[in-house]
């Protein structure tokens, strides 16, 4: 199986050596930043050989661009490293906050979207990109609560961020399906009020649903199994509108076989297709 160019699998520990011994068809490879932030080992080494071979995508999780005291200083150095050694296709971050006074919380947490707090992320984000030397993506987070002092939608909030930062949009339609379940958003809305030129990046996943004490069901990011057919079809409808764009499937917990992942990721081959079908049947 040959896959699309644009076609991606987050790499993962389990599956290093295999990648190195086949190099399998997979048009690119994500990994989590700071995974690799160490000096020296076998993991920077393994990512270093793969690298040779496929284009690497880093993606992080441990910035919080949204935590109002400010970027880690040691966390940019170790990234700026990182980007010296791989020379990554794409750099990202999430929509989120993770560290406060020191103390950093090993989760992705939402912000109020507020003035305040954009002018928060505006900041962190100018000075990630001027000290990388390079934009970055921002990722839309997947998300559970919302703030009641709130007072611009996520989407406008993120959009906005970019114009003024420079930075691009990584489009998780995976976070987009959840968030919108849980608050009850318009994904076709969210997707259609963001500019043709921001989404540089898709991820894709599965997810699990938690019943509720109410009757109500809540849709949790646990990339552990596969992509459910309500995230596709919200894939084909994002494809339809930015065009064929790098598309990564996340697999993060109860990880499978390689062959596994490559198959399931192959299914946006499809997707990525039709938009050359429909384009070509709206410009005959």
């Amino acid at each position: 199986m040959t896959l699309n160019p644009l076609i991606g699998i987050g790499l993962r520990y389990p599956h290093y050596t295999q990648v190195l011994e086949e190099r399998p068809s997979i048009g690119w490879f994500e990994v989590h930043s700071e995974n690799f932030f160490s000096n020296g080992g076998n993991e920077i080494k393994a990512l270093l050989n793969i690298s040779e071979y496929y284009p690497i995508s880093l993606h992080g999780v441990g910035l919080s661009l949204g935590s109002s005291d400010g970027i880690s200083k040691v966390h940019l150095d170790r990234l700026s490293n990182l980007v010296h050694q791989v020379q990554p296709k794409f750099v990202s971050e999430h929509l989120s906050w993770g560290h406060v006074g020191g103390i950093h919380m090993p989760d992705l947490l939402p912000v109020p979207y507020t003035e305040e707090s954009f002018n928060t992320f505006k900041r962190s984000i100018s000075i990630a990109q001027d000290f990388l030397k390079r934009e970055i993506l921002i990722e839309n987070p997947s998300s559970y609560i919302e703030y009641k002092s709130s007072r611009l939608h996520e989407s406008y909030f993120l959009v906005e961020l970019c114009n003024q930062t420079g930075a691009k949009i990584l489009l998780d339609v995976n976070n987009l399906f959840i968030s919108s379940w849980n608050h009850g958003w318009n994904t076709k809305e969210y997707i259609d009020s963001i500019p043709f030129n921001l989404v540089k990046e898709i991820h894709i996943a599965g997810h699990s649903i938690k019943e509720l004490s109410n009757d109500g069901t809540l849709r949790i990011d646990t990339h552990n199994n596969y992509v459910c057919d309500e995230v596709w079809a919200l894939y084909d409808y994002t494809v339809q509108r930015f065009g064929p764009i790098p598309t990564l499937l996340e697999w993060d917990a109860d990880i499978p076989s390689l062959n596994v992942l490559i198959e399931e990721a192959s299914k946006c081959e499809s997707y990525l297709s039709s938009y050359k079908v429909n384009r070509g049947v709206a410009n005959a």
